[in-house]
């Protein structure tokens, strides 16, 4: 199976949390094909720097504005007609769970429909940018799309795996009432450079305590487990659904799954640090085990992961030491 690219030069592509980690490499690779990209993001959790080697570029418009609210209709990017609409906005990280509870609340939900409504207006195919937290703490694995999920919908996650799951139903309920061109990719867990060093999770926090040679902060056993993905490899499976006529969902990510404990003992060793791995109490509701079954991936995009862990980790450690100083 191969796509065609169907978005290049002529296209006009909104991307929205467009200077987030994901998204802004999506955004890079948008414009290499050229696509006329516009970015709204709020900077909550992304940052200017993460598309700051863009703005001179005339085919990129950075803008500043929270899509919860709607998109500002005095901006005259935002007032020609897109071609294509990625949804990408939301805080995702456990930390973020705790002190943006709201905001990630409103930007699955009440943003999602707005963006909808213009997606219809403009004719544009909409993206959703959805999460494998769909699936909650699975009793499935590996977990496939048609697991409806073991989510608690009151626990302290509740927030971003209850915003994900409105923000696929909204956009279903557009697809099947106006006609609208969707399409929903459920993100598995994902790293690479650009992530937040500070926003709790596994793979930042653990290179930055590494590249400190401070303890490595494992929760409960560290027996619980990720299907770790390079953001390339992800980036690569978002622009084939993008491209393709799927609707979803469809799941993207990689199947090397390992432990917490793994994964900390080798970002040790790949980054020559010292420190010594430690364990700390386990937060509420997180899921016992995380890998994606990509038999639809494969089948219907062509999508293959090709970053192995090793390789893509040590990348994101050279980022982070040159980040880090």
């Amino acid at each position: 199976m191969k796509v065609a690219p169907r978005f290049g030069p002529g296209h006009r592509i909104l991307v929205t949390g467009g200077a987030g980690f994901v998204p802004s490499h999506l955004v890079d690779v948008l414009l290499e094909r050229g696509c006329t990209v516009v970015v709204v993001d709020n900077f909550v959790t992304g940052a200017k720097e993460n598309v700051a080697h863009l703005v001179e570029r005339p085919t990129f418009t950075l803008v500043e504005a929270d899509v919860s609210d709607g998109l500002p209709t005095h901006h005259p990017a935002l007032a020609e007609r897109f071609d294509a609409i990625l949804h990408m906005a939301s805080p995702a990280s456990p930390t973020d769970f705790a002190t943006l509870p709201v905001e990630i609340l409103r930007v699955g939900s009440v943003a999602t429909l707005h963006l909808l409504d213009r997606a219809v207006a403009d004719g544009a195919r909409f993206l959703l940018a959805s999460t494998s937290e769909a699936y909650g703490d699975p009793k499935e694995h590996p977990q496939r799309e048609t697991y409806w999920g073991n989510v608690n919908p009151i626990g302290v996650r509740s927030v971003y795996d209850e915003a994900k799951r409105f923000a696929e139903a909204a956009t279903m309920a557009y697809h099947r009432r106006h006609g609208l061109d969707v399409a929903i990719v459920r993100i598995f867990n994902t790293y690479g450079p650009r992530m937040r060093p500070d926003d709790g999770r596994a793979i930042p926090t653990f290179i930055a305590q590494a590249l400190r040679n401070e303890p490595i902060t494992v929760h409960g056993t560290g027996a619980q487990t990720r299907s770790i993905c390079y953001v390339d490899d992800l980036v690569r499976g978002i622009l084939l659904l993008l491209d393709s006529t799927e609707t979803g969902p469809i799941n993207c990510g990689t199947e090397h799954e390992m432990s917490m404990r793994q994964l900390a003992e080798l970002i040790v060793s790949l980054s020559g640090s010292a420190s010594e791995v430690t364990y700390v109490t386990r937060a509420a509701d997180d899921p016992e085990m995380r890998r994606p079954d990509l038999t639809l991936a494969r089948d219907l995009l062509g999508y293959e992961p090709g970053v192995a862990p090793e390789d893509g980790l040590r990348r994101t450690i050279d980022h982070f030491r040159k980040r880090l100083g």
